[in-house]
Formats: structure tokens, C-alpha cells, sequence
């Protein structure tokens, strides 16, 4: 066989092959089915990995088709999740654990705080009548929730209960976040409320509040809380994960990447990749708020340890229905789906 011969042989088999995998390669890059992701407040910082993860191309590159919808409150979002009418939500992780003690199984399979990153804000107006800790919540005062149901819910009644204050001697009042929250505070519809960032920023900057309790870095959660209490997740019911094992697989990667672009680069960064209709006119707020709130994320999205038995035991503290059942936490959260993503990425 002459040398060109050969040459010729070799570049055709070549080219053989390179159709061949065009042929295969739409099998493994094309998009999956769609996936709805619900998320409980889409401007929250907590809730931050959601939209990085779309604007950063991860879902695409896993090839998934992943649409991210918004609703106020995670209660809401739950809702959804339970009535299948989407597929994920990123919420708090403590609505797993709320859900099992109804009969409901959803597990988180991407973790992205370690703490809640809310902040219970007082009205300067109440804080210079007085109101300087939640024991201070005593008298009727009203206490400014997202939703009735919401973790923000389930954290301001154990808070309250931690600190001698029984559910009779205030109110909570659902006031949802962002601008609906603030206008609340300022027409004294409550005199606090839990809130997360960018709100609390805008608010402390505008002094129109002051902060009462700060469950933003894990110091001062452990001090309220008594440990870790992991919170923004993207959490699916148990049966959707099982029997979707590749797509759960291919979130989790998704997530994991957020995470780790996350703890390697600095809070401008993040900011630049982020919609401007998420900070708005005062970008430097924003990347301030973002600063602040760096440290509460996790760096591989797994459940940090001792994490759900903190939350199982905060909200045995006030709700009966979860102290009187026996709650399995494995099945309320699951390390395998990144683990089988890690070992597939080898």
C-alpha cells in the first residue's frame, strides 16, 4: 500500500468516525424533557445558585431544559411541587422535614446554605419604643412573615418560643419579601420581620430598620438556633428523583459547579453575571449584600453534617405534628445524586 494510499484510508476513517459521533452526540448533549423549578423568591440572594446556574450555561451543558419560575413565598412554591405541577423547587430544606410529619416524601439533593440568611429586622419606630430583643415581641406586637407555612414562619415562632414568648402574645402577619415587605415596615403594619438580603442592605442603608437577629454566618446561627440549620436547596419528591435518576444526577452536577464558581470568586464577580433587574440602581448595595452573605453558602452542594437533625430538633421545639412521628431524616435529603455525578465526571 502506497503511503498516500494510506493517507487517503486513514482520513476517511477519520471522517467515518467524526459522523458517526455527530450522529450519537445529539443522543447525549440534547436537552432532557423540561423541568420546572419553582423558586421561592427568584431576587433572593439565598436563592442566588438558581439563576447563576442558568446564566452560567450549566443546565445546558448537562442538557437539560430547565425553566425557573418565581412565587413570593416557599410555601407557595411547595404547593406546587406537592400538586405536580413543577418538577423542583429551591426552597428551605426544613420543608422536607414538615412534609414527611403530613405523609409527604421530597428530598433535597443539592444543599446550598448552611444557614437560613435571614435577618429579623425591627422597625427603628419600635426599636426606639423598645422593642430591642424578640422577648420584646410580648404585648401583641406583629411579626412580619413571607407566607404562613414558610420557614420564615417556622423560624420567628421558634425564635419567639426560644426567647418566653407564646403564640398568643403576637401575631405574624404574611407580608411576602422584597418591596411588599418593606412597605409593611413602614407603614408599622409590623413592627418586625424576617427578611433576607438584598431587603435587609436596602433597609439598614435607609434606616428605616435595624437588625434583631442575624442568621446569616454560621457564628450567630449556632448562638440562635443551637447548630447549623441548612436551608436553600433544591429539594424533589422522592419518587420524581427515583424515577428520573439521570436528570437528578445532571441537577446536581449542575448545582455542585454553581456552588464551587460560587466559593472561587469574589462578590463583583457574581454581581457581573447576574440580570440587572436583580440589583437594580444601586449595584455597589448589592454587591455589598452579596458579600455579606458569601459565607453561608456550601462549597459542593451536599447537606453539611449534623445539619437535619439541628432543623428536626428546631421544629420539634413548636410544631406537635413533627415531635409525634418518627421522622427518617435519610429520606428527607440525599448526598447520591452528587456523588454519582462526581464519579461519572471521573
Amino acid at each position: 500500500m502506497s503511503l498516500s494510499t494510506f493517507a487517503t484510508r486513514r482520513t476517511l476513517l477519520a471522517a467515518a468516525l467524526c459522523t458517526a459521533l455527530a450522529a450519537t452526540a445529539p443522543l447525549v448533549q440534547a436537552a432532557d424533557a423540561p423541568i420546572t423549578i419553582m423558586v421561592g423568591g427568584i431576587n433572593k440572594i439565598i436563592y442566588l445558585p438558581a439563576k447563576l446556574t442558568e446564566v452560567l450555561g450549566y443546565f445546558k451543558e448537562e442538557g437539560l431544559n430547565v425553566e425557573l419560575q418565581s412565587q413570593p413565598a416557599g410555601v407557595d412554591a411547595e404547593n406546587q411541587l406537592i400538586a405536580g405541577a413543577v418538577q423542583g423547587v429551591v426552597g428551605f430544606y426544613d420543608h422536607t422535614i414538615d412534609l414527611q410529619s403530613k405523609g409527604k416524601e421530597i428530598q433535597a439533593i443539592a444543599v446550598f446554605c448552611k444557614v437560613p440568611g435571614e435577618v429579623e429586622l425591627v422597625s427603628t419606630k419600635a426599636d426606639a419604643a423598645g422593642f430591642k430583643s424578640m422577648a420584646d415581641a410580648k404585648g401583641g406586637k406583629t411579626l412580619g412573615v413571607t407566607g404562613l407555612g414558610s420557614s420564615t414562619d417556622f423560624l420567628t415562632r421558634y425564635l419567639a418560643d426560644r426567647a418566653g414568648v407564646a403564640s398568643k402574645e403576637y401575631s405574624l402577619l404574611p407580608v411576602g419579601a422584597g418591596n411588599t415587605f418593606i412597605a409593611a415596615m413602614k407603614q408599622d403594619r409590623i413592627q418586625a420581620g424576617m427578611t433576607t438580603e438584598p431587603t435587609v442592605s436596602q433597609m439598614l442603608k435607609t434606616g428605616d430598620a435595624k437588625v434583631l437577629v442575624d442568621l446569616r454566618t454560621e457564628p450567630d446561627t449556632i448562638k440562635a438556633l443551637g447548630g447549623l440549620y441548612p436551608a436553600a436547596s433544591l429539594y424533589v419528591q422522592n419518587t420524581w428523583a427515583e424515577s428520573h435518576k439521570a436528570e437528578a444526577t445532571k441537577l446536581a452536577r449542575a448545582f455542585a459547579r454553581t456552588m464551587q464558581y460560587i466559593s472561587t470568586h469574589s462578590a463583583e464577580d457574581i454581581a457581573e453575571k447576574m440580570p440587572r433587574d436583580y440589583y437594580g440602581k444601586d449595584k455597589a448595595l448589592y454587591v455589598e449584600a452579596l458579600k455579606a452573605s458569601l459565607p453561608m453558602f456550601t462549597t459542593d452542594a451536599k447537606m453539611p453534617a449534623g445539619g437535619p437533625e439541628n432543623v428536626l430538633k428546631v421544629l420539634a421545639t413548636y410544631k406537635p405534628l413533627v415531635k409525634s412521628k418518627n421522622i427518617d431524616l435519610s429520606k428527607t435529603y440525599s448526598n447520591a445524586y452528587l456523588s454519582a455525578a462526581a464519579a461519572a465526571a471521573k
